[in-house]
């Protein structure tokens, strides 16, 4: 299927590993140019050279997404650099500080907020104006089961999650008439090489085969670019009447769950 996104303009917060990398590689073969952000210099350089390598622009910029002005600071030199913005894909994510709610302070809810929730705020915000300039454009937020099906432990993070939800189906509403799409994709436990289910089968291969075949009826964790390819396919017109939608990619872990 032509997904028709040759020479359209992707960012991809958090780009240089995991689903945030394999999104932008999914974009680069497609053949978007690319914007990515990261943390690291190393890590930055490193995606940059494999996205050029398929023959297309790429602009990589190290940014700290919980420090003010810095997300729309990616947004705005990508633009500039690339051309424009069609495509933005909120990916930086993750939980600070304890694990456990009794233990959790107000810093660790801020800064887990400043690092989903805000962080995609801030970035749409910016591409949004750009994209109007173009006629239109999508944003995917990944978000996380998480934040539909709460644990016992790590509320902040499944806030945080949640409320990446409700931000699209509101931005959905608000932006259609621009037109900007908004949804969001939820992975599940996801395995990539480096990443933290990796490290944790490595560290306690006894758990996690009981995690493994406990919680999914595949018996595998789901992996970085088979939650990029649904990324891909909701950032292109081909899903053109998507909007506002939470489309979990976590092979029915744990139990089947709908919207």
């Amino acid at each position: 299927m032509d997904l028709h996104l040759t020479d359209k303009i992707a960012l991809v917060s958090g780009g240089s590993r995991g689903i945030g990398r394999a999104t932008a590689l999914r974009f680069a073969e497609e053949g978007c140019k690319v914007g990515i952000c990261a943390r690291g210099q190393e890590g930055l350089d490193q995606a940059l050279e494999v996205l050029l390598g398929h023959g297309v622009e790429a602009f990589g910029l190290v940014v700290d997404v919980l420090q003010p002005g810095e997300i729309e600071r990616f947004v705005n030199a990508a633009a500039e650099a690339l051309g424009g913005v069609d495509i933005l894909v909120n990916n930086v994510g993750g939980s600070v500080g304890s694990r456990e709610f009794v233990n959790s302070s107000d810093t660790d809810w801020q800064q887990t907020f400043d690092l989903n929730l805000f962080h995609a705020v801030r970035a749409t915000r910016a591409a949004a104006v750009h994209m109007q300039r173009r006629g239109g454009g999508s944003v995917v937020n990944i978000s996380s089961i998480s934040g539909w099906k709460p644990s016992n432990q790590n509320a902040q993070y499944g806030a945080a999650k949640a409320a990446e939800m409700f931000l699209a189906g509101a931005l959905a509403w608000e932006l259609a008439q621009h037109p900007v799409r908004v949804n969001t994709v939820c992975p599940g436990s996801v395995y990539f090489e480096g990443g933290a289910w990796d490290r944790f089968s490595k560290e306690n291969p006894e758990q996690f085969e009981i995690f493994r075949t406990r919680e999914f009826p595949a018996e595998r964790l789901g992996t970085d670019f088979e939650v990029a390819d649904v990324v891909v396919f909701l950032s292109s017109d081909r899903a053109q009447w998507v909007n506002g939608a939470s489309i979990p990619v976590d092979g029915s872990q744990g139990r089947p769950n709908a919207f």
